[in-house]
């Protein structure tokens, strides 16, 4: 249901942007990928250590400990947070929680317009230098070949907007927190999209957009988001954690590791990832269900 609800609301509001348009049948064999002009064919990207080094919801604590958001003590478990996520390479379960907990405790009784143009500003000041370059080409081969790119990601979606939107990318899937009267309650709209939620965001969105998931492409550096990663018919391992970098091996998944700068692949992947030139754009954002029911 989360993964559905997220899907809808990110494709109603790209048709509200224009990015989106009616997508035709297509019976014609796969050339050489990403396929230029396949509108069957879309991208899905996660966001913390696959496009970004490192977790945009620490960052963004970072930038609201700046604003006096919150105190001291709590810029230091984010700190701790942050410094095990780059040191271990993967996503420890009870630090996530933890992180999302701190942040919807942070951003409680602010309004929504606010932390949107408080994310703007700390996307420039913390994020905009974080993102991997090499990730970036990928996403932007995709752009350039006519596909539609989303990121797929349990961060805040106010924040995956800013990101989606500063890349040029179609728009975003995120965790979405609950507001009343354009004020944050302290709660959140369901489940966080992670794990298996996220594939099946990526599975309503298919269909609603009448995608063929095997013409598809996934990127994503945790095992978390192996059943993402099932969906497509092309899948990425970008910086893959330890559990990740086995099974893409074993499945003969494409891999990639920017942290080192060298190639992991067992097959080759587009030449794009090595230039690291991008594209500005208008960008679709995704519409936000605040209201209770």
């Amino acid at each position: 249901m989360a993964g559905e609800a997220s899907a809808e609301a990110a494709r109603k509001s790209a048709e509200a942007a224009g990015t989106l348009e009616t997508t035709p049948d297509s019976g014609a064999a796969e050339p050489e990928f990403p396929v230029h002009g396949d509108e069957s064919a879309a991208a899905f990207f996660d966001l913390d250590n696959t496009v970004m080094q490192g977790a945009a919801i620490f960052h963004f604590g970072r930038g609201l400990y700046k604003r006096k958001f919150f105190e001291t003590r709590d810029l230091a478990r984010f700190a701790w947070q942050q410094a095990w996520f780059r040191l271990a390479g993967f996503e420890d379960p009870e630090h996530m929680q933890d992180a999302r907990d701190s942040a919807l405790s942070i951003v409680k009784g602010h309004r929504v317009s606010e932390l949107k143009s408080i994310g703007e500003e700390i996307y420039d000041e913390y994020m905009a230098e974080r993102i991997w370059p090499g990730t970036r080409a990928l996403a932007q081969a995709h752009l350039d070949a006519g596909q539609k790119v989303w990121l797929v990601t349990a961060a805040p979606v106010e924040i995956a907007q800013v990101i989606a939107r500063r890349l040029g990318l179609t728009g975003a899937l995120g965790t979405v927190a609950e507001s009343i009267g354009g004020v944050y309650t302290g709660k959140l709209v369901g489940e966080p999209l992670h794990g298996p939620a996220k594939a099946e965001a990526v599975r309503a969105l298919a269909v609603a957009e009448a995608l063929d998931l095997s013409r598809c492409a996934a990127y994503s550096d945790s095992h978390n988001d192996i059943p993402m990663l099932s969906l497509v018919g092309h899948p990425y391992a970008i910086n893959p954690d330890s559990k990740l970098r086995k099974h893409a091996r074993e499945l003969e998944w494409r891999l990639r590791d920017y942290r080192t700068g060298r190639k992991a692949a067992r097959v080759g992947i587009p030449a794009a990832a090595g230039v690291g030139a991008v594209a500005g754009g208008t960008a679709a954002a995704i519409a936000l269900h605040r209201r209770r029911r």
